[in-house]
């Protein structure tokens, strides 16, 4: 929020504004990944009371949330729904259950060839937000990066595990496309009094005022590994730049970089 002195001119807003603003605004699309999460979990229950296996019929009715959530989140989410873990389910070796926008408004489901026995074979099992959550049950937000999946477009990832009688049984997630995200946060961005990137925790920016450090371009410095603390961290010897984490987001607000 920007706020006003007695004079009338707008107060600067702070780094921790900015980093309060992408929290919202990626903890809004968390809570829809964790509906996700919930409802297959719910529709897995029976199966596993019955101890019999999966298949896709269980989940049935999962379209029906993931066409709401679109829906309640047009502005933002791109795409949303479950990805199986391959061997999970009886009917089919690997599936997965994912929905999004379609050019005319309306809202369609991913076709991708599940075949692993096929050269077009979409092995989702390597990208990033798939394994994060599966090694370490926590979230993850992948990106920014092509999507070529979905969409062919510059993306974010959030991703959360999906466990059914404790055992991992996939991931509920959502793509955020980059230039949506950006639109998003940049008004906060534009707030501060110089340059300034926010970067996932491989240097990787998301999102930028800096002209020099475009939104996708690697940022090699400071060591973002080293910081985990919400307080601003000077690089050691001068002025240089500072990061501040955005707490559960895995990503940094970097200032002062050259």
């Amino acid at each position: 929020m920007v706020t006003t002195h007695p004079t009338g001119s707008p107060a600067r807003t702070g780094a921790s504004d900015v980093i309060d603003e992408v929290s919202r605004i990626l903890e809004g699309v968390f809570q829809e990944v964790a509906r996700t999460r919930d409802r297959c979990e719910q529709l897995a229950a029976p199966a596993d009371a019955e101890d019999r296996d999966l298949t896709t019929a269980d989940f049935a009715a999962l379209p029906e949330l993931l066409r709401q959530q679109l829906a309640s989140g047009r502005d933002l989410i791109s795409g949303v729904g479950f990805i199986a873990e391959p061997g999970l389910l009886g009917d089919v070796p690997v599936w997965l259950d994912w929905w999004q926008n379609a050019p005319d408004g309306s809202f369609r489901p991913l076709q991708l060839d599940l075949d692993p026995n096929t050269s077009a074979y979409s092995d989702y099992t390597h990208w990033e937000w798939f394994t994060v959550p599966r090694a370490t049950g926590g979230r993850a937000v992948s990106g920014p990066y092509v999507d070529y999946l979905c969409s062919d477009e510059y993306s974010l990832t959030l991703a959360l595990p999906v466990y059914s009688a404790g055992r991992f049984i996939g991931v509920a997630a959502a793509d955020v496309y980059l230039r949506h995200f950006e639109n998003a946060v940049m008004p906060a961005l534009q707030q501060l009094p110089g340059p300034a990137c926010l970067v996932n925790t491989r240097g990787r920016v998301v999102a930028s005022t800096d002209p020099r450090h475009l939104a996708g371009s690697l940022l090699k410095d400071p060591p973002l590994g080293e910081t985990r603390s919400s307080a601003a961290a000077p690089a050691p010897g001068g002025p240089g730049p500072s990061l501040l984490s955005c707490g559960e987001i895995p990503l940094h607000l970097v200032t002062g970089h050259a």
